[in-house]
């Protein structure tokens, strides 16, 4: 019997999602009673988390799947760089061993390769595209304090993915869309809501909306600033070697290509790159956060059926995993880097919350 297909279900209010509504439910008194509780704490303790010395920007979504939030991350900290910040990042690594431990972490060095078997595949992306400081694990205030500790030249904390992670206090929060919005509206598993939307903003912090992709029905409307980024794949596809090599030579010669992602939506990938002309044969979709072993082994499978194509292409959260293993006799794999490229007024409208941040700070 096959799976169901609950990303498609979650965009209508059909039968599927009916069925699962009295567990979205359930689901939202959970929610209710955590978030109360939080609440109270912070009242108590006369904060909303924990408060370190340096601004922290969340970068998180309320919907589950990839919305953008890693390439957002990624295009914040290149921002950040050029105007003069040092930052860091935080990850809870979800996929690598740091994860599954309850006080586990890991500090990953300027410059330094990340093992994503260890760290996660994102953060090891985060790592190598950006090669600043980066703590993983669980606990995050405990991560940003050590993070904080060997690096003390940081000035500004990156939060990837913690939209949902209220131990820690921020600054600012960006909250990633892409074409799907809310979906259907409801919460999990009835619908893709992780939480209620619109959300309050944790610790009366800014909040900034960015949309990734233009929202294919009527967006759900909420009180916040909202932005626009573009979202387009490379037209280079790059070795194991880094050495690149142009997508439009393998389409101009009808050159067959194989594609493989273990992403959250793996179709996007692969209908990006048939709109850039080439001739896509053999598509792989593998789980969200697959591990190297089992991306090596379906492409390792998918290559020894007759005609597989001898040229490959994944994306660079997968290539951080596969690059790092032999390739099929015969063939070679290429990762095709995904490009977001936020408005302007994005970028100053963050310049403008860390600048608040930082006086907040001073006082």
């Amino acid at each position: 019997m096959p799976r169901p297909d609950l990303p498609s279900a979650w965009l209508t209010r059909g039968a599927l999602a009916r069925a699962l509504w009295p567990l979205s439910w359930a689901y939202g008194a959970a929610w209710a009673l955590r978030s109360a509780w939080w609440q109270r704490r912070a009242r108590r303790r006369g904060q909303w988390g924990e408060r370190l010395p340096v601004p922290v920007v969340v970068v998180g979504n309320v919907v589950a799947g990839g919305a953008g939030k890693t390439p957002t991350v990624i295009a914040l900290v290149q921002h950040l760089q050029r105007r003069g910040w040092q930052p860091g990042v935080l990850a809870r690594g979800v996929g690598g061993r740091v994860s599954l431990q309850r006080h586990g972490l890991a500090i990953v060095a300027p410059g330094e390769a990340a093992d994503p078997a260890v760290c996660g595949d994102e953060p090891a992306l985060v790592a190598q595209a950006t090669g600043v400081p980066l703590a993983v694990g669980r606990d995050r205030p405990a991560a940003a304090r050590t993070l904080l500790q060997c690096f003390p030249t940081i000035d500004v904390l990156i939060s990837d993915d913690g939209m949902q992670h209220w131990a820690l206090a921020r600054d600012l929060t960006v909250v990633v869309f892409d074409e799907r919005d809310v979906g259907n509206g409801w919460l999990l598993p009835a619908g893709p809501l992780r939480q209620p939307w619109p959300a309050p903003a944790w610790g009366n912090g800014a909040v900034l909306v960015l949309r990734t992709a233009a929202p294919a029905q009527l967006p759900r409307p909420h009180p916040y600033p909202e932005y626009a980024a573009r979202r387009c794949l490379s037209p280079l596809a790059y070795d194991a070697d880094g050495q690149p090599h142009a997508l439009a030579n393998w389409a101009a010669h009808g050159t067959p290509v194989g594609a493989l992602a273990g992403i959250a939506l793996p179709h996007r990938f692969f209908q990006a790159l048939r709109e850039l002309g080439l001739h896509l044969g053999p598509t792989l979709p593998l789980p969200d956060h697959a591990n190297g072993t089992a991306l090596h082994t379906a492409w390792w499978h998918a290559s020894q059926t007759s005609g597989a194509p001898r040229v490959w292409l994944c994306t660079d959260k997968d290539a951080v995993k596969l690059h790092r293993l032999p390739a099929p006799p015969g063939m070679a794999l290429y990762r095709v880097p995904l490009a977001l490229e936020p408005e302007p007024a994005w970028f100053d409208a963050v310049d403008a919350a860390l600048a608040d941040a930082r006086r907040s700070l001073a006082l």
